[in-house]
Order: C-alpha cells, then structure tokens, then sequence
C-alpha cells in the first residue's frame, strides 16, 4: 500500500468535505444576518467575558478582550439583545436583523450600587483571578462550562500581586501541577520541566502553536497561562503535547489606549530587574472605536546570583524584548505580527544523578545526603550562552456573519552553546557511605533547533436544522529540524571534604584543556520530521443546557531519519486520534457536569529489537475517561471543577540493553503499558468584598504494567509526587483610604516523590511545604510591591530521576510607575 497517497486521496476528501460543510453553513446564513457590537464600562474600558444573549433565542456571543461580540447567522426579525455583568447593571436594547445586514449595538454600563454593596468591581470580573473563558483551549472561543475538557488558567492579575517574574514561577499556582526540572537552557530540550497526572510536560505552546523557549520563560509579555489537562492530541498533535497535558503562553496583545508600566525591582542574591510595557496607538482614529493600528512593546532585563554561596555563586542573566504590531484595515480584517526574543547566559543549576543500584550509596532519601546544601562544588567559568527567538503571524478575516478565517504561521528557533555541568553521587571507599561525587559536563556546541508551522482554521457558529453548531476545520504543517551537538563526559571525582582548591577545579579553564587533550564523546541530534495534519471539531447544542463535542485528527508523519545519538531510520506513518465530550447544565450558566473521552499519541519510529531486526514501531497511545462537575456560582465570586480521570498508555517501548554491534544502540521491546489515574481540584472563588482565594489539589496513581518484575505494578520514576496543593490567599482593601493596599499568603505542597523505584532501589525525595507571602499597594498611577518566597527557608528538592536542590528564601521589592 502506497502511504503517502492513500493520506492525499484522505486528506483530499477530508478537505472538500470540510469545504462542503462551509459553503453548506454560507448556504445556511443565507436571509439571515448578524449582530454586532462593543461592551464597556462609563470609562471606556472594555468589559470582557460576559455573556451577551439575545432573549427568547439559543444564540449568543462571549465579549473577547476588547469588549467586541459578534453574533451571527441570525435570522431577519426584530429582537432584544441584553448584557449582564456582576457589580454592573444589566442593560439591553432594542435591534432589527435585516437578511444579508449587519446590525451594530454598542453597551456602556455603569456600577450597580446594590451588588457593589457584595462585590468588587474588577472591569467586569468580580472574582478577578478567574478566566470563565479561552479561544485557545477548544480552538474556538467557549466558556469553561461549556467545555468538556479541564483546564487551568492563571492571569497577569495573579502574577502581579505574588510579584511573579517568570512563566516557570506561574506554574505553582496550577492544581495538579509540580515542577521537576529548572530550565537547563541548552538548545533542543530546554525550558522548564513539569508533572501532569503522572507524565512530563513542558511549555511548547505559544498562543496555541509552536512556541519553544530553552531558558526560563519571562513573564513581561504573559497575559495568561493555560495548563490544558489529559491527552490533547485531537486538537494539538503529539509532537508538541504530553499525556498529561500541554502548556500554553498567552502573550499581551496591543491595546485600544496609549499607556503602559515601568517597573524597577531588586532583592536577595544581588537580583535586580527592569521591565517596561509600553503600548501606542494611532491618534487619529475615534476615541470610542478599535484602533486601526496599534503597537505594544514588552521588555525585561534581569540578573540574580545562586542561592548556593559557599565557594563559587553561580549566576543567570537574561534579555526579554517582545514587540507587538497590530493592523486592522476594516472591521473584517485583523493581522497580528509579533516576536518574542530570549537571551540568556549563566551557569547550570544543580542537579544530583545517581550511581545505580543508590542502595550502594548508603542512604535512600535526599535529606540524608552528606551534601552541603549552600555548596556549588564548581568553580568560574562554566557559562552557557542561549537564545530562544519566536516569530508569529497571525490573519483574522470574518468570511460571513458566521464563518471566520484564521492563518497562523509561526516559526521557533533555539540556541545553546556553552557548559552544562552536572553531578554523581558514588559510594564511598570501603564500607562508608557516600563520600564522593563524579563532576561531569555535557557541554551544547552550537546547537539550534528550528519548529516551523502553519496552521488554517475555519471557524463556523451557525444553525443547522434548528441546532447551534460552533465548529473549527483545520490544517497544519510542523516542521522540526534540530540540529543538537552535545558533548563532554566525566571530568573528576571528589571527596565531598575536599580542600577549597579542589572543589574549585571544576571550571571552565579546566574543562576547556581537558577536551583540548582529550576529545570529549559527541552525541548528535539531527532527526528531521515533517508532521501534515487535517482535524475537525463540532460543539452541538442538543438544547440550551446540553451539548455534546465530536472531534477527529488526521496526522501523516514523514520522519526523515538521521541520528539520536545512534543511527534512526526513516519512517513514515499515518494516525487517528478522536476525541468526544458531553456537558450537561442542571443550573444553566451556573452548574455543569461533564465527561470526556481524550486520546493522543508517540510516534517511537523504527527501533531494534533483542533478534536485531529493525520494525516500525507501533505508535504509543493513550486514552483518557474523564468525568466531573464544574461550578461558576454566586455570581461569579466561586469558580470550582472537580474531576476523576483514568488514563491508559498502551505499546510504550522498553529498554532491555544495547547492541554493541550497532553502536551501543538501545535494545527494546514493545510491552509495556502505564495506568494513571487520580483526581484534580481547583478553586478560584471572592467570598467578601476584597477577599480572593485560588487554591487545587492533585491526586495521581500512577502503575506501570510490564513482563519486567522490579518496575511491574511500581510507581514510575519520573510520575513525581502522587499528592500536590496548591493555594494562595489575599486580601485588598477596597474603600477608604487604605484602598489598594493588600496583603498575600499561600505555598505549596507536595509528598513523596520516588526518583528510583524498583523492587530493589528506591530513592525518595521528601515531601515539602514551600509558603510564600506578598504585600503591595496599587494606585493608578503607581504600584508597590514586596514579596517573601520560602518563606521558611525550606531545603528541599524536585527532580524526576534526580535530586536537583531549590532556592532558599528570598525577598524582593519592586516599585512601578504606570502611565
């Protein structure tokens, strides 16, 4: 069977049925018109999120962030359209629908002095930490109770009271989700590394395509992050997701008023930054309509030393400039340019590997390591230059009152070149325990790595047979084109007692004779893949308070082969990965009950086998049954959702040796499975006046199945902690003259994590509680700020197959000037 045609002739179908449904819903709008409009408060300031309806009817819109809706497909009648926001008095009015026309309505509400008696009116967010809406999450906008799906957001609101700098910091404020591994920022796998129901995951996802960064993530240009839950692949794709999940950067887009904010920072460990947002638009456009073309520019320059003095301080030292450019020549048409450009340079954090079996070391927890906590072990030199550049395009065109065109194209290049040292815990001489550790360097020469995409969506609202259909077609291309140059090996080894002079004798002068007298081993990355993609969704509202979603992905994977450390071979490989929800509403807009069915996918390629033959391996799957109750109650003050998951990953190859005979490649079998299961809780809720609370909690059980009895039916080593929490507790005041001046509380916890776990090595890194605090007093025109992370000045460790050490307390304060 020929593959590469039999995917054109399906993709072929595939597209003109997709064009069919197209002119059929154009065909459909046809004496019907469309109504549109803009929300704002007395002061202009668009009001986003909000429903607004249109009495009698099934349809309606959401406001985006600029306050506009559009409602389309409606037929030609005279109708009442009505708004309603907390803290904001409901207002409504009067429109006539002509067949082929677009009406226009415009809403300015003003404050509800007797719900201002209960809430605080945040715009029109009361519970102002709350998102009850994304674009992103089901690549069509969709409240949070109509989606199936689970799914965490956290805004710069939240981030800008913790004082958070960075995208990798948001991430404690999402249920379920624990960091492993800082940022390493070499090219290829950079970035930071975290668990979601017992799988890694990392960010790769910028405003819902392609978006790699390898060093920390700078929070300047973060509207909003997402941590979509479960296997994604119907909608993202497998190359770019994990099992539990993906990480999605929502970045600032410009505005409709010229302003912005300068902000001044500094704290423990010589930290100082300086970050500026600054947006201009055009003058000569109407005061009261979208700006024909605005720009927004976001940058931040930040240095901090290692929390590790003794000896040698490490340090880091990184550049953040993201601007911004939009154009919208009519009310149809809206182009997006923007960048996002990292740099970095600085020295590694620390992170423990193990001798194997680690019963040999003596001791079996982190917290009983003969290791000096504040103790780099390293001395100057061993510096790593990276860079992360990110360009996006992105073109809105509104083909009729229902259809909507949009073209992303996007393109994500990384680079790394510099030391990456990195550690051995071995057993000591005699019968001791451990007293030594290997000192070893794996070093990035020149490494890049290109992501290349393009992606079309046609997205549709529209009646069919007198039920509301919200569809998106799409199309994309991936390109992945790593070209990754790791080498080094093991420098020395050292008693953990040893002199001043010795521990220093690890840096970057001696590593750089070492390889000079010695060629250090090289390893190459350079696997080519180009991804083509057709996928469709469809969220059918059967009545006003039940909707079911059917969704399907169609992905041919054209891998070029090349090396990944040894030889791969090419292969190609064609792939379905459905995936269905249903969401039933008992109290309409208040209370839902959902249940989904997730699936996605690995392609693993050709591997080799214990008889040295060379199959294609069949593609790693895992399917997810999901269920729960989703909660945006009491006006919008208590956003809840509890959900119960079941996840099954079935043909996960395993590793049973090497084959000298083929450059010591892996020698595998394909019989492994993995079970996990658990429970996700999240809370976003305002229960007085000033008060706000975000907290969640996680569950996971995670199994491995496999004919290997030391891991059968253990916990995985790299599923991390199966309980972690999450919370964060403030409080402003909101009248009087105090108003802006507020206080913050919360942390996170996190139990045992088994880094080892087999039937005859186990190592444990403790569970942890980490408290963090905030104070700051916000104006209009300026903003104070303090914080206090780890507060206690907790010593504890993350790591998935390691031990990596996290920085003790530190305080910081930041002042900012706004305009």
């Amino acid at each position: 069977m020929n593959v590469p045609r039999l995917f054109n002739f399906q993709f072929a179908i595939i597209l003109l049925l997709s064009w069919f449904a197209l002119a059929n819903g154009v065909a459909q709008a046809q004496g019907t018109g469309s109504i549109r409009g803009r929300v704002t408060t007395t002061d202009g300031e668009p009001v986003e999120a909000v429903s607004v309806g249109v009495q009698g009817q099934t349809f309606g819109a959401l406001t985006d962030s600029r306050g506009q809706f559009s409602i389309g497909n409606v037929p030609a009648g005279t109708y009442t359209v009505a708004v309603s926001a907390v803290g904001l008095k409901a207002a409504q009015q009067e429109v006539t629908v002509m067949a082929g026309q677009r009406a226009t309505l415009d809403f300015r509400l003003t404050e509800s002095a007797a719900e201002l008696q209960e809430v605080i009116v945040q715009g029109a967010r009361t519970n102002k930490f709350n998102r009850p809406s994304s674009e992103y999450v089901a690549k069509m906008p969709l409240k949070n109770l109509e989606n199936p799906q689970v799914y965490a957001t956290v805004g710069k609101e939240l981030l800008t009271e913790q004082l958070v700098f960075t995208a990798d910091d948001a991430t404690r404020n999402v249920p379920g989700l624990q960091k492993m591994w800082d940022a390493t920022g070499r090219g290829g796998d950079g970035g930071g590394f975290y668990s979601s129901r017992g799988f890694i995951v990392s960010s790769q996802l910028r405003n819902g395509v392609a978006g790699n960064v390898t060093s920390d993530i700078d929070a300047v240009n973060l509207e909003k992050l997402e941590v979509i839950k479960g296997p994604s692949g119907t909608l993202f794709g497998g190359a770019l997701t994990s099992y539990g999940g993906l990480v999605n950067r929502v970045t600032k887009k410009p505005l409709d008023t010229f302003g912005g904010e300068l902000t001044v920072a500094g704290g423990s460990y010589a930290f100082h930054r300086v970050s500026a947002d600054v947006n201009l638009v055009d003058t000569n456009a109407p005061a009261t309509q979208p700006k024909a073309l605005a720009f927004r520019l976001n940058t931040a320059y930040t240095y901090e030393d290692s929390y590790q003095t003794r000896g040698y301080t490490g340090f880091s030292k990184n550049l953040a400039v993201a601007p911004s450019l939009q154009w919208r020549p009519s009310e149809r048409l809206t182009v997006n340019l923007d960048a996002e450009i990292y740099k970095g340079t600085g020295t590694g954090k620390p992170m423990f590997f193990f001798y194997y079996p680690s019963a040999a070391l003596g001791f079996d927890r982190a917290d009983k390591a003969p290791l000096d906590y504040r103790q780099s072990y390293t001395g100057p030199g061993l510096v790593q230059d990276s860079r992360s550049t990110n360009l996006f395009g992105q073109v809105q065109y509104r083909i009729s009152p229902a259809f909507t065109s949009t073209t992303y194209l996007t393109s994500s290049h990384s680079f790394s070149n510099g030391n990456g040292p990195y550690f051995y815990l071995i057993p000591g001489t005699g019968t001791a325990a451990s007293d030594r550790l290997v000192r070893a360097d794996q070093s990035t020469g020149n490494s890049r790595r290109t992501l290349f995409e393009v992606q079309q969506l046609f997205n549709g609202d529209f009646q069919l047979g007198g039920l509301r259909n919200r569809v998106v077609l799409g199309l994309d291309y991936l390109r992945i084109d790593p070209q990754i140059n790791f080498l080094g090996g093991n420098i020395d080894t050292i008693s953990l007692n040893a002199n001043e002079a010795t521990l220093r004798a690890f840096n970057g002068p001696v590593v750089a004779a070492r390889y000079a007298a010695q060629a250090p081993g090289r390893y190459i990355v350079n696997v080519k893949s180009n991804t083509y993609s057709v996928f469709a969704s469809d969220v059918l509202n059967l009545t006003e308070r039940l909707t079911v979603l059917a969704a399907l992905r169609l992905d041919y994977i054209d891998s070029k082969g090349g090396l990944f450390y040894s030889p791969v071979e090419a292969y190609t490989q064609t792939l379905l990965s459905p995936k269905f929800g249903v969401v039933f509403q008992p109290v309409k807009d208040r209370v839902a009950l959902f249940a989904n069915y997730q699936n996605s996918f690995t392609n693993l390629g050709v591997y080799l086998t214990p008889e040295e033959t060379f199959p294609l391996a069949r593609p790693e799957r895992a399917n997810q049954w999901e269920a729960g109750v989703k909660l945006d109650a009491a006006g919008g003050r208590l956003s809840a959702t509890v959900s119960y998951y079941d996840i099954y990953v079935k043909d996960r190859l395993r590793n049973v040796g090497y084959n000298p005979n083929f450059a010591y490649r892996s020698i595998d079998v394909q019989d492994a499975n993995q079970r996990s299961k658990g429970v996700d809780v999240s809370l976003v809720a305002n229960p007085v006046r000033g008060f706000n609370v975000v907290a969640g909690f996680g569950y996971n059980d995670s199994k491995l199945e496999t004919r290997d009895e030391t891991v059968n039916g253990r916990r995985p080593n790299n599923a991390s902690s199966p309980v972690v929490a999450n919370a964060w507790l403030s409080y402003r005041q909101p009248t009087g003259a105090l108003q802006g001046l507020g206080l913050g509380f919360g942390g996170n916890y996190a139990s045992e994590n088994r880094v080892q776990n087999t039937t005859t090595n186990v190592f444990t890194l403790p569970s942890y509680t980490v408290l963090n605090a905030s104070i700051f007093y916000d104006q209009p025109k300026y903003r104070m700020s303090a914080k206090v992370d780890n507060l206690t000045d907790k010593q504890y460790w993350t790591g998935y197959t390691t031990m990596n050490p996290q920085k003790l307390r530190s305080i910081v304060g930041s002042v900012a000037y706004k305009f």
